[in-house]
């Protein structure tokens, strides 16, 4: 990722309606879904976030997760500094492609916009965390839908793809995971982002910045309509995002 969009994610993304929407959803889905796993008891393992950035998500995850401690991995060395202060929380440097963790320790797993990055191989990463989760851990995607909506910012922070749900529903099956819930989400702001995408100039703003109160609040008011019918169990058919929890599949410590 370019230094000063790491710096503008740093010094927006506890206030922008774009961040605050997605962990509320993250973290709602995370919680439900330990709620029904058998991944093993509370506090036995660790809920790692994934490249967490400069930790907006570890930071709302707080200490614990359903009882299980929280931690994070970043492979940029400033960012994950960053992150360990916002959060609080021990932050790793080191890739998802090759994590320094050992096997079957972790109850959960968090990936927030990481498989799209150009310096992470998908198949790869799932298999690490395949590695490091035990049977029946949780896993938490997020990920941007639609390659051909690839923008300004994709390119600013070296995102190279992006997934539809059949695309990211086989690469996860495809590498020991049981998909429990998918969903798109950022739907009904679709067709505001699609005209946005359709005029941007390659030297376009950032998306990543903070906007009028009275739109960000607008914004945000779309997101929760959609949190409460993702949580309902709809499964929104498009948009912008695309979050899927999965389960880590097969016996201990397998390949």
């Amino acid at each position: 990722m370019e230094r000063p969009e790491y710096e503008r994610m740093h010094a927006v993304e506890d206030r922008m309606w774009w961040y605050r929407g997605l962990r509320a959803l993250a973290g709602g889905l995370l919680v439900r879904a330990f709620a029904h796993s058998v991944g093993g008891s509370p506090g036995d393992g660790s809920v790692l976030d994934a490249g967490c950035g400069t930790g907006g998500m570890l930071k709302a995850l707080g200490p614990s997760v359903a009882g299980w401690p929280t931690l994070g991995l970043e492979y940029d060395t400033i960012a994950a500094g960053l992150a360990a202060a916002k959060a609080g929380r021990p932050v790793a440097a080191g890739s998802v492609n090759e994590m320094p963790v050992g096997d079957g320790v972790l109850a959960g797993y968090v990936s927030l916009d990481v498989l799209c990055h150009g310096a992470v191989e998908p198949a790869r990463a799932l298999k690490e965390a395949h590695r490091c989760l035990r049977p029946g851990a949780i896993a938490l995607f997020n990920l941007p839908a639609y390659h051909w909506l690839l923008s300004a910012h994709d390119r600013r922070v070296h995102n190279v793809r992006r997934f539809t749900d059949r695309q990211a529903r086989a690469l996860l099956t495809g590498n020991g995971f049981r998909v429990l819930r998918s969903s798109y989400w950022n739907t009904l702001l679709f067709p505001l982002m699609l005209v946005h995408r359709l005029l941007e100039r390659d030297d376009a703003e950032s998306d990543v910045r903070d906007y009028p109160r009275w739109l960000d609040g607008l914004f945000s008011s779309a997101l929760a309509v959609e949190r409460l019918a993702i949580r309902a169990g709809v499964s929104l058919p498009f948009g912008g995002s695309l979050i899927v929890v999965a389960e880590r599949e097969g016996a201990a410590h397998d390949g």
